[in-house]
């Protein structure tokens, strides 16, 4: 269930709560990324200490992880000491990219981005699902089986299971792959047992269902198939809607601006493995509602850490003498406790893994306050102005 609290009048922008049975999200939100249902380098407690509402699980991974240990698994709150934080699982569709085209290509999602090295695909495409290869042989993956993986995962909010495209795709295979996706969209509809009406019941404020399944919109960066994706998966009964698949390089805003009209207003969006600041107001601006992204988490076991100013690299001799704590006046438990950027960067030096902990907890600190004040800025009715102010201090 989601409730609309506050409308932007001036943007698509809004501020809301999802109910779900292991409790609330308030809205906009950032999703922290667990991919093995472990947040890298902090505990539960340092992740929730650090603002943190949603966190989101690798359902591909933890699939071939776990092999038949998925019939006995306990449940992603339990296994992840979070009873009452709210948890979603990716559907394994990206995957279908990133073992396929992107690494054959070393391509990533957005057009324009870092080239990596190319390599072998992973990956066979069949009607009803794919074939992902390893060194054990082929292990297949179809909707009806993500929906079944995802049940036993027990996250509050799941995926379809969607074929992902590269930037690179031509029109041609974004047609072909969009055709695939919505056929398997309802597949995944009819794999879920869950009642898909929306008006649920609250109990004690938490949602009775056990899990909302989002449908994913695809189409790459072509403006017909957009919206064709958003008009047909935006018609079906799903409880909450991705928007995923790749993206130009600064044309983001204008895919969701084809795609989000058609979606229906009551119900949550979330716009998968972005998270860039600037793409997080680009994205509220455009009516999303929750994002997910390894950046705080993976950039800080390497260096990176995340302030008003942008990103800084700890690592940099620039900071071997500097006294400072990362961010002045933020109350996250790394600077508060006074560590050093000059700390800080000696123990990256030793390999100290308490660089990567103390890193990690700002930066997921940093996003999780960040959408925090931009829920406030859409419920005081300033959201644009908030903006506006915020990313010229990054300039």
């Amino acid at each position: 269930m989601f409730d609309i609290l506050q409308k932007d009048k001036n943007s698509r922008a809004r501020a809301g709560v999802i109910h779900t049975s292991h409790g609330t999200v308030e809205t906009p939100s950032y999703a922290i990324v667990g991919t093995h249902a472990e947040v890298r380098a902090i505990s539960p407690r340092e992740l929730l200490d650090a603002k943190t509402q949603l966190v989101i699980a690798n359902t591909y991974h933890l699939w071939r992880t776990l092999g038949e240990k998925l019939d006995l698994f306990e449940g992603l709150h339990e296994r992840m000491k979070l009873p009452d934080t709210v948890i979603m699982t990716d559907s394994g569709g990206f995957q279908v990219f990133s073992f396929g085209f992107g690494r054959e290509h070393g391509v990533g999602k957005v057009l324009g981005g870092e080239k990596k090295k190319a390599s072998d695909n992973l990956t066979r495409i069949t009607e009803e699902g794919v074939f992902f290869t390893n060194e054990e042989g082929e292990h297949f993956l179809g909707p009806k089986l993500s929906m079944e993986i995802q049940k036993k995962l027990g996250a509050d909010i799941i995926f379809a299971f969607d074929e992902c495209t590269s930037p690179e795709h031509d029109y041609a295979y974004q047609k072909e792959a969009l055709g695939r996706t919505h056929r398997w969209a309802n597949v995944c509809l009819k794999s879920h047992e869950i009642p898909f009406s929306y008006s649920r019941e609250l109990e004690n404020g938490k949602a009775r269902d056990e899990q909302m399944l989002y449908g994913i919109v695809q189409g790459g960066m072509f403006e017909d198939l957009r919206k064709e994706s958003a008009k047909y998966i935006g018609a079906l009964p799903f409880d909450g809607f991705g928007i995923g698949g790749s993206f130009g390089e600064k044309k983001m805003g204008e895919v969701l601006g084809w795609v989000i009209p058609y979606l229906p207003e009551e119900k949550p969006r979330h716009l998968l493995g972005i998270g860039k600041i600037e793409d997080l107001f680009l994205g509220v601006e455009n009516g999303i509602d929750t994002f997910d992204c390894v950046i705080p988490t993976r950039e800080a076991r390497h260096g990176g850490a995340w302030t008003a100013k942008g990103r800084i690299d700890l690592k940099k001799n620039k900071f071997k003498d500097d006294g400072e704590v990362i961010e002045n006046g933020c109350g996250c438990e790394t600077c508060t406790a006074g560590i050093t950027r000059h700390q800080l960067r000696e123990m990256y030096k030793l390999k100290d893994l308490r660089a990567g902990t103390s890193v990690t907890i700002h930066n997921v600190y940093f996003f999780n306050t960040l959408m925090g004040r931009i829920r406030e800025a859409i419920q005081n009715g300033n959201f644009l102005e908030f903006k506006d102010r915020f990313l010229s201090q990054m300039r």
